[in-house]
């Protein structure tokens, strides 16, 4: 065994990938604040704020640099640009969603340019697998239907019955542009983990809110749909969906049998 290779990827390239990843988490906490005051990314204030020494954000850097580590042992590199694009597709869109995750947490509002931007992202590569499998084409747009699909009808179902948005239109959008990204196994899987994960979270924060004695009840779901969507990449295809009704299905049969 050679102790230069991770998963048939040298060493030198995890070097790389992690000082990739840093600088991009750096960037990524430049485009946080542009975002949320609702100014251009690309200007010469970067150079300018460069020059000064660009505030750093750890929390950024740290996120992106060990997700893009992860991206490259989950993936490896391949010998052809085709075979890699997988690879290149998370390392685009997994700092977007790192910022939409720190954003919605934090303001509680996912900024409609970083969802058009993931939308636009999900269109080219959409393209560029479906040159070789037009089954990707299919799957990709079928998976931005099923994930705004189930959104708008739980935000109109909440509608209906509480008076109330279920789910922010920033979560419908997002949830579409996921679904144009990782086809409709993986979106159904997101969507599975992000109720699981929001479910624990909610649980937690409302014991300790009944504490605290706390009437602030809104909690944002954008944070748990990127979270989900992050931690997606590392489990096969249709894991959650397997597991979900495996475990409704064991459930069924005890109860029958009681």
């Amino acid at each position: 065994m050679n102790l230069m290779f991770l998963n048939n990827v040298h060493i030198i390239s995890y070097l790389a990938m992690l000082f990739l990843g840093l600088l991009v988490g750096k960037f990524c906490a430049w485009c946080s604040e542009r975002l949320i005051a609702k100014k251009p990314i690309f200007s010469k204030e970067f150079v300018d704020e460069n020059k000064k020494g660009l505030r750093k954000n750890y929390i950024y850097m740290i996120s992106v640099a060990v997700i893009y580590v992860l991206i490259l042992y989950r993936f490896g590199i391949q010998d052809t640009a085709a075979k890699n694009l997988e690879l290149i597709k998370y390392l685009v869109v997994t700092p977007m969603l790192v910022l939409a995750f720190y954003i919605d947490f934090e303001h509680r509002i996912i900024p409609n340019r970083l969802t058009l931007t993931l939308f636009e992202t999900g269109l080219i590569f959409t393209f560029l697998f479906g040159i070789s499998n037009i089954n990707f084409v299919k799957d990709m747009l079928l998976g931005m239907l099923v994930g705004g699909g189930i959104f708008v009808g739980l935000t109109l179902l909440g509608g209906l019955l509480a008076g109330k948005e279920a789910m922010g239109l920033g979560d419908v959008k997002l949830m579409g542009a996921l679904g144009l990204l990782v086809g409709v196994q993986n979106i159904l899987n997101i969507t599975l983990l992000a109720f699981l994960l929001a479910s624990i979270y909610s649980i937690v924060v409302l014991i300790y809110r009944s504490i605290k004695k706390n009437t602030d009840e809104y909690i944002a779901f954008g944070p748990f749909l990127t979270l989900a969507a992050i931690l997606c990449i590392f489990l096969p295809k249709g894991i959650v969906v397997t597991v979900f009704f495996g475990i409704c299905r064991n459930i069924s049969n005890l109860l029958l049998k009681s």
